[in-house]
Formats: C-alpha cells, structure tokens, sequence
C-alpha cells in the first residue's frame, strides 16, 4: 500500500524544529527485464501498459513498453538538438520535458501523434500529474506548478529535507497525494508534501546493481506506479532490470525470500 505519513500541524517552522524524514528502504518484490540501452527520463504506467522516455542527444525517445519482456513496442524518436526528459499522462496527453532547449512537447496517448509544442525558461528534469496541476523539477530544490491546458506557471514551492533545501530533485510520480522523486547522483527517493513542501521520508533504493551491472549503468532514475494493480516499479538509467518494489522502515530486516 503507498506510504501515508501524517502531515505536520506546522506550516512554518525553523530549522531546529523542522520535522526530520522518516528513514525508509526498498524491498524488491521481483525483477523484470530492461533495455540497457534506454538512458531513462521518465517512467509512468497507465492501465498495466509502461511508457518511458530516454535522453541523450540523436538518442531521446517516447517509447511504450512490454512491462513483463521490456520490448519496445511503439516508438517516437526526439530530433536533435533536443534532449528527452520526464514524461506523465494527464487526460489524454502525454506531456514530455526536455533539457535545456526549453521545448515541452505534448502527444497523443493513442497514437504519439504531437500535438503541441510548449516553450519554457530553464532547464526541464522531472514532471507528473496530481489530476488538476502538472509538477515539474528543473534540478533545483524547487517544484513548479503548471496549467495542463496550456503550461502557464502557477508557482513553485521550494522542498526541504529536514529544514535545508533539497537540490537535484530529478524524475517524479505522484501517488496518494504525495510527489515521489529521484534525486540525482543519489540512490534516495524523496517523498514529498508538495503542499508543505517538506520531505516526508527519505527512502533508500542502493544495492539494486552489483558487479558488472552497476559498473555499466548510470544512476537510479524512474519511478512508476501502478494505480490498478498497487504496483511499485523502479529502474535507472540504462539499467538491465526494472524492479518492482514496496517501501519499509529502515529498521525491518530484508525479507530472506528476496534474499
């Protein structure tokens, strides 16, 4: 079940008082086949189907994808000098955000037909969809609201982890009324109170690669949820597996059926 946190009666605290994280870590359920040639931006599931979008210039992709096989089975490739970032789904449209060329481009979820194509200021790392707002990152310690009909701001919230900002917040999925997000370089995943702007728990996602795996690989970066089925999934850039996970306290011994 996603992870509820009561919210702090608090809006304003100071760094003394600021509530701390709750210290969480992964368990992995399962693992299921990834292309490790897919530099992955953004991730998000829509009835059992995984879509995903990669970066890297001349390589940026929107791709839907066989959750159980990992093949690629539909795909649009993003022209140079445009570099693919994160993807989510808000009606019908998929909105997709790129580096720094300031593009967001919006498809069609039936056919990856473009629809529109947005200009913004600054760089684009993270979006997702709470049903009325889309939340983006631009690898700042900030969250921007955005307008779906047509990508006009409406404001940003800056995110604290346990009373200082938190920089370099990357992919993001809302669930449950909370904004899960990478953190790049790092194996943390944030989840966040984007009302309060506070992080609520600091998960622990290292360990997943060894050996030649994780030597080959780049950073943790990807998560998706699963609203039909109560699923968890997470991957990284150019990882070979996609894993579904859950979340536990720090302090639960791994389950020795994972082992």
């Amino acid at each position: 079940e996603p992870l509820r946190l009561a919210a702090s009666s608090k809006s304003r605290v100071t760094r003394s008082e600021a509530p701390r994280a709750t210290r969480m870590r992964v368990e992995v359920l399962r693992t299921l086949p990834h292309d490790t040639d897919a530099f992955t931006q953004g991730l998000f599931i829509h009835r059992g189907r995984l879509f995903e979008s990669t970066g890297l210039v001349g390589k940026s992709s929107l791709r839907e994808v066989d959750l159980d096989t990992g093949r690629v089975l539909r795909k649009v490739d993003i022209p140079a000098p445009h570099f693919g970032e994160g993807i989510t789904l808000a009606g019908d449209s998929i909105f997709m955000l790129t580096w720094q060329t300031g593009a967001v481009f919006r498809y069609a979820l039936e056919d990856f037909r473009l629809i529109e194509t947005y200009e913004i200021e600054g760089e684009g790392w993270g979006i997702t969809f709470d049903g009325e707002r889309l939340i983006m990152s631009d690898g700042s310690a900030y969250l921007e609201f955005r307008d779906p009909k047509d990508f006009s701001s409406l404001g940003r919230k800056e995110i604290r982890l346990d009373g200082h900002p938190v920089d370099r917040i990357n992919e993001l999925e809302y669930i449950d009324g909370k904004v899960y997000a990478n953190r790049w370089k790092t194996d943390d995943i944030l989840i966040i109170d984007p009302e309060r702007g506070v992080v609520e728990a600091l998960v622990d996602a290292s360990g997943l690669l060894t050996g030649v795996a994780r030597f080959r690989a780049d950073v943790l970066n990807g998560i998706a949820y699963d609203e039909d089925g109560d699923r968890l999934f997470i991957t990284g850039k150019l990882w070979p597996k996609l894993y579904e996970i859950r979340i536990v306290p720090r302090s639960l011994e791994p389950s020795k059926e994972n082992l």
